[in-house]
């Protein structure tokens, strides 16, 4: 896996390296100190993930992750913020971000989460994944009629995988979804899959962004 290391502070970035240097499978590709060269690199590199800082000089974490995105949608980025519920982090949501974390989180949180972002899971706690997905779309504009790319393909869903996808729009986890729709976890996961190929998210967040563009929420049934 190829991990690009976005920070200013360079002493923050050398520890983030010797850490993740150590760590199986995982090879730095690269190394940025701002927004403008997180995106050169990005694009001529092409990582796995970026693991980017938010508050930047110049162009910041969120306007890099919104034009790496933009340019290269299979390049997955985890955020890096001071404050779990920072407003950054809404606008990072938006701009393509995979999830975020707090730059004081344990180093195998760290590991986990470059890992699970890779795999195309958004990482943020569920507790988290709700409050954060209810401030993003309420900060989106209420849809007049929904759109009709998001509904088109939607409607390629399977009952089963329109259920599993209302549960990811609400935050759940597979486990929690496993159990509410009396579903195997590795069912569900076999589905999400699916589903995100479908629908085009890149991952959870994407998928409620997609769910709320597509005018359904929990409680929808299948057409």
């Amino acid at each position: 896996m190829k991990v690009l290391l976005v920070d200013d502070q360079a002493l923050h970035r050398m520890g983030m390296r010797m850490f993740l240097a150590g760590q199986h499978g995982i090879a730095i590709v690269g190394e940025a100190g701002d927004g403008a060269d997180a995106v050169r690199h990005a694009l001529r590199l092409r990582p796995d993930v970026v693991v980017m800082d938010v508050r930047m000089p110049g162009i910041d974490g969120i306007e890099a992750t919104r034009r790496i995105v933009t340019e290269a949608p299979e390049v997955r980025v985890l955020l890096l913020t001071t404050f779990d519920l920072d407003e950054y982090v809404i606008d990072g949501l938006e701009a393509g971000a995979s999830g975020f974390l707090t730059k004081d989180a344990e180093p195998g949180d760290i590991l986990s989460a470059i890992r699970a972002v890779a795999a195309g899971d958004a990482v943020i706690a569920p507790s988290a994944t709700r409050r954060l997905l209810s401030r993003l779309t309420a900060r989106m504009p209420k849809p007049v009629a929904s759109s009709s790319s998001a509904r088109t393909s939607v409607a390629q869903l399977s009952p089963r995988e329109y259920d599993i996808f209302l549960e990811i729009a609400r935050g759940a986890t597979n486990a929690e979804i496993a159990a509410t729709l009396h579903l195997a976890e590795s069912t569900v996961k076999s589905n999400v899959g699916r589903i995100f190929a479908k629908v085009g998210a890149r991952d959870r967040v994407h998928a409620v962004i997609i769910a709320h563009q597509a005018g359904v929420s929990p409680g929808s049934t299948a057409e």
